[in-house]
């Protein structure tokens, strides 16, 4: 893995760089969820510090054709290179593109047949794996970085924390890690060897403890059981009259919590799988040392879900000036949106558990999540997945939106699988394409957009792909 930039895309980054500084007039297209956001700020503060005249908008995926480019310089960011950005050239236009997904034009894209000036930087031509080596945010990163804005790194590792870059080994790696790097060399950043629980500062910890993992044990759901286990390791839930969060414990009791989950984890699975548990159990944390302990922003998995409730509310506005540091009054209205955000989950969530809609096939389980937010489904079948079966993937499935009557499909599934050698988002990008949909993502969480016709069809292949790789 690249844990350097190559000498190529530094080239890359100093051509852009001239790009901008000979604009004075800017526009940023980024992508509507925690790694584009965070592009986005990253660009705009850099912008900032240059006095530069721009605008930011957050758009998603299928508005970019439906773009007509009015500024001396568009700057696409975690997205424009799965799309026809090209066509958007006029002789007047320059076009700017920092992405990480897999791109329709190739590194030796002819600039000659369009009319106005185009360049595109994506890790993918120089050999980076844009899914787990760097996300959108680390891009839009770099290029702040030829102007010496070190100090944005935070910002890089909030973005690969966000895109889930670190989801399946536990840490970040590759040009992540330069950049995870550069932020605890500023001093923004702290790195811990952690249990890999969410909620380490915001949650009590039985409370985490209760939505720990995908693999169903005595704990799942159930707050008692937790309880009962941090009494087994003589664990105290409370500091004085405060309830204890995971950043509170010891070494010596994470140890203890450690060993223990493992225990258990290992109790429950296949014993192929049992070689993969600690992987299951352990991961690095990161923690942003300017931010106040115990709020939703000193963890970075934290701050990444605060970001993502601004932007499925349709608030990305919200999360770009807290990003930016203009706190004053948008940290209470982060707080309702991140109330607002939890309030829907859970009654979705137990509207699909009450309701039992989770439809079992051989090699998958899904659930039709009619009237649930496209913007959300992702999350809540990564949160349903314990109530089903470990050993399958779970797909949700709802409209896209009021104006486009297409389907979102989302896909989680155990990290087990994927240390098994199945790659999700390969496979949901090449069943989407059968049915005349578009999809991609990570190996534990990707999605689709699919025909509002092609659910069945869809489901069908799918299943029949997973023959003889999922082992029930």
């Amino acid at each position: 893995m690249k844990t350097q930039v190559p000498v190529t895309m530094e080239k890359a980054f100093i051509k852009a760089q001239k790009l901008v500084e000979s604009a004075e007039d800017i526009k940023i297209y980024s992508h509507i969820d925690c790694d584009g956001i965070t592009a986005g700020a990253i660009l705009s503060t850099m912008l900032d510090r240059m006095d530069k005249e721009h605008e930011v908008e957050f758009i998603s995926l299928d508005k970019i054709d439906e773009l007509k480019l009015e500024n001396e310089l568009t700057i696409f960011s975690d997205l424009g290179s799965g799309q026809e950005t090209e066509k958007l050239s006029t002789s007047s236009s320059k076009i700017l593109i920092l992405d990480h997904h897999p791109s329709l034009r190739g590194p030796n894209f002819n600039n000659s047949t369009i009319q106005g000036k185009f360049l595109e930087i994506n890790p993918l031509f120089y050999g980076i794996e844009g899914s787990n080596e760097i996300s959108g945010g680390g891009m839009s990163y770099l290029l702040a970085r030829t102007f010496g804005h070190t100090d944005l790194s935070w910002m890089g590792v909030l973005s690969g924390v966000g895109d889930m870059q670190n989801s399946l080994s536990g840490k970040l790696e590759g040009l992540n890690s330069m950049i995870l790097q550069e932020s605890i060399n500023e001093g923004y950043v702290e790195s811990i060897k952690d249990i890999s629980i969410y909620g380490r500062q915001t949650r009590p910890l039985f409370v985490a403890l209760s939505y720990f993992g995908d693999v169903n044990l005595p704990i799942t759901n159930n707050k008692t059981e937790a309880i009962l286990l941090l009494n087994k390791l003589g664990i105290e839930k409370k500091n004085g009259k405060n309830q204890r969060s995971l950043c509170d414990l010891t070494a010596e009791e994470k140890g203890k919590l450690f060993s223990e989950l493992v225990r258990m984890l290992s109790k429950e699975v296949p014993a192929k799988y049992i070689k993969h548990v600690p992987k299951l159990v352990s991961a690095e944390s990161y923690d942003f040392l300017n931010e106040e302990k115990y709020t939703p922003l000193r963890d970075a998995s934290e701050f990444s879900t605060v970001v993502n409730a601004c932007s499925r509310n349709k608030r990305a506005d919200v999360a770009l000036k807290i990003l930016k540091g203009n706190r004053n009054t948008a940290m209470d209205e982060m707080e309702i949106l991140s109330k607002e955000h939890r309030r829907y989950l859970a009654l979705k969530i137990e509207l699909i558990e009450n309701e039992d809609m989770i439809v079992h096939m051989e090699n998958l389980q899904y659930f039709e999540g009619n009237g649930i937010k496209s913007e959300v489904i992702g999350t809540i079948a990564g949160m349903i997945l314990s109530y089903g079966d470990w050993k399958k993937p779970i797909l949700g499935f709802t409209q896209i939106s009021d104006e486009n009557s297409g389907i979102k499909v989302s896909l989680r599934c155990s990290r087990l699988l994927a240390y098994d050698g199945i790659h999700f988002g390969h496979i949901i990008r090449k069943v989407a394409e059968k049915v005349g949909g578009s999809g991609g993502g990570h190996s534990v969480a990707c999605g689709a957009y699919i025909p509002s016709n092609s659910k069945e069809e869809f489901l069908n292949i799918f299943n029949n792909y997973l023959n003889n790789k999922i082992s029930n």
